[in-house]
């Protein structure tokens, strides 16, 4: 098992240096368009408004920074989830980290939080590179990102993070796991970011009455 998730995780090691908002915070031209217009970006697995929400991440194991097993109960306490695909080599990503900060604590009593996924800590075979989780301990701290933040494990992976083209990529998940609506592309500031949680936050809720 562990040789098998060390080629599964080489390949999405190397699909991770071919992701298009890295260097320079550009995004493939197709996405753009709807980033500049505030739409969301097309994902496999993810729901229009209205339609049934996809089971993305209903089930799986990882580890967060400091090596701590976590698993789909993380979610389980709070109405929505906002799950933020990051890289230490991403400008945007990192730029917009202290807004998430700052929003994780502005909207915990209410039922959500944020989670991040860092991408780029894996060797060539596929293990977890522990100076590369200190690159990423130290971005977690300079930008006041102070929310959980997971490693990628072969269930991540195979769940997510292989439908990943570009970072930061951002989707939102109800208390099972379920994926609300669709996901996201590129960085967005505070107040973009809190018109679409206070729109998802009201979706799940009305949804649980």
């Amino acid at each position: 098992m562990k040789n098998c998730f060390g080629r599964f995780a080489a390949l999405f090691l190397a699909a991770a240096l071919l992701l298009t908002a890295c260097s320079g915070g550009q995004v493939p031209r197709e996405a753009q368009s709807s980033q500049s217009a505030g739409e969301e970006a097309s994902s496999s697995g993810a729901s229009a408004g209205g339609e049934e929400n996809i089971p993305i991440l209903t089930e799986f194991t990882a580890a967060d920074l400091d090596g701590n097993p976590v698993d789909q109960e993380i979610f389980a306490d709070y109405d929505l989830t906002m799950v933020n695909v990051w890289a230490t080599f991403c400008g945007p990503c990192l730029q917009e980290m202290p807004d998430l900060g700052a929003l994780h604590q502005e909207y915990q009593d209410q039922g959500f939080q944020i989670v991040g996924i860092v991408t780029d800590v894996l060797n060539q075979d596929g293990s977890i590179s522990e100076s590369q989780v200190e690159v990423a301990k130290e971005a977690v701290e300079a930008t006041g990102a102070d929310y959980l933040h997971l490693l990628p494990s072969e269930d991540l992976i195979g769940l997510l993070l292989w439908q990943v083209t570009s970072v930061p990529t951002t989707i939102f998940v109800d208390s099972e796991g379920n994926m609300v609506g669709m996901g996201y592309l590129g960085s967005r500031d505070a107040d973009s970011w809190r018109e679409i949680i206070e729109e998802k936050l009201a979706q799940v809720q009305e949804d649980a009455q």
